[in-house]
């Protein structure tokens, strides 16, 4: 038998700089080299500046005493506590009016982008106003706006407005009773765990809907759920719970919790600048969805409202997700703010605490990488939920 030859010799690579390939690669090597070298650049003149002024650098600050109060806090704080534990204090707070603030804006914006395709014309042009005044007022303007409302409407704590048994307004903030007690931990994993069920259940009935069907209660499943299982677990553990009422005692409240005339300002400002922007994401959302999702929907006896609830927002929530994303981001950076109206958010605090140890960039590259991290795991959680609400193709 006669041995075939093997004719393939191996392609030799040729250097070119007519060949795009290899152009293309020598252009990125010089602009990774050139950011390299500005990189190095920048922190070795950092660097030689610093020790050339003896400022020491570096985070061992964060274990010293902090040696300043923080006017509103979630967690047990001292001014004897250490820096790191002051700037905690400070991103708890950034946390809260972002997650609050998050929350009623979509609520709020859904209503008002819902409200502008109101067939009602005094409906829709009052949310039409509402959409262009608040978009167009910087948010700075609107903080300094509620904050003086606030501290100048309602009068001092002796005098102050009592809407409800056990509430006070006053230009301290309002004061309101709460739940003090152990059991707060198990409260709190009774609702995670809730959760977490009621996640599971959803699936279940979704998968149940398209076999048989039949849609099972799931609103209605989940806040049973949240309501008893917490129950449930407050009741093993056997631990306690009392109301704490405010009262008055000298020229300040005792007892309770305090929403503070700061925070309120922070949070109204951001709910209601916000709002502003998501209901123009709501009402273009709704408008991409087909006119005749609406006839098809009304021609089997669904009324206005409920083939906007079951119909038209589901599929508009594809359109709506992604740019609603970008509203939710910019309400938390936006909380940075909170410095000018005196709110203690992380921003405040780093600045105090860079001011006393003069460890500026460290206090820059905390506050980075605080931001940084919560923008980056909102937008994880809606790019995964935007996913879930792709449609797949076959």
């Amino acid at each position: 038998m006669a041995k075939h030859k093997n004719n393939h010799t191996p392609t030799k690579i040729r250097f070119s700089w007519n060949d795009p390939f290899i152009r293309g690669i020598i252009y990125q090597v010089i602009i990774i080299g050139l950011l390299a070298f500005g990189v190095w650049y920048l922190v070795s003149n950092t660097l030689h500046n610093l020790a050339v002024r003896n400022i020491s650098t570096g985070f061992d600050f964060l274990n010293r005493e902090a040696g300043f109060g923080i006017g509103e806090m979630s967690i047990d704080y001292q001014p004897s506590d250490t820096y790191g534990r002051a700037i905690v204090v400070g991103l708890i707070n950034t946390l809260k009016v972002s997650v609050i603030g998050i929350v009623l804006a979509t609520i709020l914006g859904t209503l008002l982008g819902i409200a502008r395709l109101s067939s009602n014309w005094l409906v829709k042009k009052v949310a039409a106003v509402y959409v262009e005044v608040m978009r167009n007022v910087p948010l700075l303007l609107q903080l300094f706006f509620w904050y003086a409302l606030i501290i100048e409407s309602l009068p001092r704590p002796k005098d102050a407005y009592m809407p409800l048994p056990g509430v006070f307004m006053s230009n301290r903030g309002l004061q309101v009773p709460t739940l003090e007690g152990n059991a707060w931990s198990w409260i709190v994993g009774g609702l995670a765990i809730a959760i977490v069920l009621s996640v599971l259940f959803a699936h279940w009935a979704r998968k149940r809907q398209e076999q048989t069907g039949s849609m099972p209660p799931v609103l209605r499943v989940s806040g049973l759920l949240i309501v008893i299982v917490p129950a449930l677990l407050l009741w093993i553990s056997g631990e306690g719970l009392h109301l704490s009422f405010p009262e008055l005692r000298g020229l300040n409240f005792r007892g309770g919790t305090s929403l503070s005339p700061e925070f309120a300002a922070l949070l109204l400002g951001l709910v209601v600048y916000t709002s502003a922007f998501i209901a123009e994401v709501v009402r273009s959302g709704i408008q991409a969805v087909s006119k005749g999702q609406w006839e098809a929907a009304e021609s089997i006896g669904l009324s206005r409202s409920l083939t906007l609830r079951l119909v038209i927002l589901p599929q508009s929530l594809r359109v709506i997700i992604p740019p609603m994303t970008s509203q939710y981001l910019n309400l938390t950076k936006n909380s940075s703010l909170a410095v000018a109206i005196g709110y203690p958010d992380i921003v405040s605090v780093v600045n105090t605490t860079l001011n006393q140890t003069g460890q500026a960039i460290e206090g820059i590259l905390i506050i980075m990488a605080a931001y940084l991290t919560v923008s980056l795991s909102i937008s994880v959680f809606m790019n995964w939920y935007n996913r879930r609400l792709a449609l797949v193709e076959r």
